[in-house]
Order: structure tokens, then sequence, then C-alpha cells
């Protein structure tokens, strides 16, 4: 549903009526699934509430309505997601559970100058979550990550910036390797927080305020026997250090990190203190990707399919590290800038993300303007 159509819809609702708020929230959420949004971000205003949807990463106004006169609809979304509907004082998170074949949201509310802003996360229902084959990246890639998943030990580290698909990959790496080993190997996963329940996977979340957190979980996750880990995003170097000390003592170890390029991650995991020994040796794949909008068939004037914004879906990029050699960890050893380690990794074969980015713009795949959203130059 358009943006124009479910605002039109939304401003139809009287404030006044009892269940205002529980239709109110019924709409935008249903509406929300069907457009295939991310997130919601519910603002509130001194106008009211400011309601705008992440599509295809890109944040874009639905319009301002009124919060209720008798019900409220920030509490009608904590009820739905079980949350002290009383404190508005304090940050709260909690799950919306799917309803029929509608995807699981996670809410997060947050005060704030006129009220508590909400924020909700939709996620990809079960039956749509992709094996690697169907995430659209080059040939080369998706079969170097095939072939890094069936390993039995190694690190494999998916990098990106936020909303760069690099859960989306992770997930759909697990699901390769339940269904390409029938699920003859012991998998477990250790999320912050779990986005998706997947068969054949032992999830857990970690929880920092009971001092659970990844790299001691991790540490204890060791002691159940498991062959493949999915561990989440790397943020700190205890679970850096963590990570490569599992993946070089006989387990696969899946997980994301946030850099802006494959030298960029180089960089930062010897800065986090991994020595460039521990990356030649534990290392099996590093994979930087972006996620950018595709142009919709309609060209630049736009339709209710695109929202009128000219894109329609989105195609994945990425640029994959080619094995360290001996130039190449002398450079990471010596702590060489991002210029050199890029010039080395050119010269060993990486084919760049803006190459491969600037080949979509000229298949007329995608535009300029996206290029530069996304990568910041044209």
């Amino acid at each position: 549903m358009p943006a124009t159509s479910l605002a039109a819809r939304l401003q139809q609702l009287d404030p006044r009526d009892l269940n205002y708020a529980t239709h109110f929230a019924d709409q935008l959420l249903a509406a929300a699934a069907e457009a295939r949004a991310s997130d919601i971000h519910l603002q509130p205003t001194t106008a009211g509430i400011e309601v705008r949807w992440r599509l295809d990463g890109v944040l874009l106004s639905v319009g301002t309505f009124s919060r209720g006169e008798g019900t409220d609809i920030a509490a009608r979304l904590k009820v739905l997601a079980r949350l002290l509907t009383y404190r508005t004082d304090i940050p709260q998170e909690g799950r919306i559970p799917a309803a029929d074949a509608r995807a699981e949201m996670r809410v997060s509310t947050f005060p704030s100058l006129y009220g508590e802003r909400v924020v909700i996360r939709l996620f990809v229902a079960p039956q749509e979550l992709l094996q690697l084959v169907d995430l659209g990246l080059p040939a080369e890639i998706t079969t170097a990550l095939q072939n890094a998943v069936q390993r039995t030990s190694g690190a494999v580290l998916l990098t990106g910036p936020a909303g760069g698909g690099k859960t989306t990959t992770a997930y759909a790496c697990l699901r390769h390797v339940v269904q390409s080993t029938h699920g003859a190997r012991s998998i477990v996963s250790l999320e912050d927080p779990i986005e998706v329940a997947l068969t054949g996977v032992s999830q857990s979340q970690v929880n920092p305020a009971a001092g659970f957190d990844l790299a001691s979980g991790l540490r204890a996750l060791l002691r159940q026997d498991p062959e493949v880990v999915l561990l989440g995003e790397v943020r700190d170097q205890p679970t850096a250090a963590a990570l490569f000390q599992a993946a070089l003592t006989g387990q696969l170890v899946i997980s994301t990190f946030h850099a802006g390029s494959v030298c960029e991650a180089i960089s930062r995991l010897a800065e986090m203190g991994i020595e460039p020994y521990l990356l030649r040796s534990g290392l099996s794949l590093l994979l930087h990707q972006r996620l950018l909008r595709k142009l919709c068939t309609c060209g630049s004037a736009g339709c209710d399919r695109c929202q009128r914004s000219g894109y329609s879906g989105r195609i994945a990029v990425a640029e994959l590290l080619p094995p360290l050699n001996s130039e190449l960890t002398a450079a990471v050893l010596r702590h060489a800038d991002a210029a050199e380690l890029q010039r080395l990794v050119e010269a060993a074969g990486m084919v760049p993300i803006k190459v491969r980015v600037q080949t979509l713009v000229e298949q007329g795949l995608t535009s300029p303007a996206e290029m530069m959203r996304v990568l910041g130059t044209s």
C-alpha cells in the first residue's frame, strides 16, 4: 500500500474513538508488512505523532497523526509487545509475535521531550529467508561463501554498515550448512538480539545486564560441543579475541562486523589487538557488502509499486578479501594505512565494491545518485 493511501486511511480514524489506537496500530503494522518496510518510526511532536517507515533502506514520511484522545498509540504498541505501559520514563524493548504469515516485529521505546518515541523493526518472515544462491551476489562470491561454511574451522566475517544485509547473509550461511549437511552438524548461535528463529539451529540471546555478553557467552558455549557458531556482531576486543580463539580450536565461527571496506576491517581488527598470524591462520573469509536500491521498471516517474520513489527492491554488492599472502600480512604487521592495503588487495585480485557498483550503474540497474548515497562517491 502506498504511503499516501495509508495516510488517507489513518486520517479517517476518529481520535475520540476508544478503539482508535487499536485500529491505527493494526492498519499501520499490516500496511508496513505489505509494503515490505524494514522499520517504522513513531516520533511524538507538538502536533501529534509523526510516522515514517524505511523502504529499501531509505526513511520515508507517512504523515503526522493524532496520538489519540481516549487511547494512546504508543501505549497500544507497548501492549502488543508485552511492555510496561505505566513506565514511560525508561527505554523498553519487546516483541510482537508473528500473526499468520506476517513477520515478527521488535518494538523499542525511548523517552523523549513530547512523549515516548517508538521504533518497530520488522523481521523477515521465516518462509522468506534466503539461501546463499538467492542473495544475488556475484557467482564467485557465492561459491566462496559456500566453500567457507563447509569447513570445519575458521572465521567467516561479514562486514558492512548497518542495514547492509550482513545478518541476512549470516542466516543464509547457516541455512546452507543445515541443508547441505542434513542436520548432521551441531549448530548454535549467540545473538544480540535473535532476529529470526532458524530450524536446525540452537539459538541464544545475550543479556548484558546479567553479565551474559558475547565474549563470556562464547567461552561458555564452546563447552556445549558446537561445530558451527553464529556470533552476533563483534563490537569489542574481548569478543574479537574469543572469536579467533574459537576459530583456531576447531569451530567454524560466522559473525558480523561494522567496517567500511575489507581493508578497514583488517585495520580495525589489528587495532583491536588481533595479531597478523591469527588473521592469516584463523580467517577463512572476509566479505564486505552493501545494498543498493534497484531502479523500478516505471523509470524515474514513479508508480504505486515503488511508492513514487523510482526504486523497487535492492541489489547486494560485495568485495571479497583475497587470501592473505606474505606481502599483505607484512603490511598488516606494520599497520599499513588503508590506501596501501587497498593497493595490495587489488593487486592480489580483489574487485573493489566501487567497480561492481559502477557496473550496475552502467547496466541501468541502479543510478549514480544511489551510488553516491550508498558509497559517498559517484
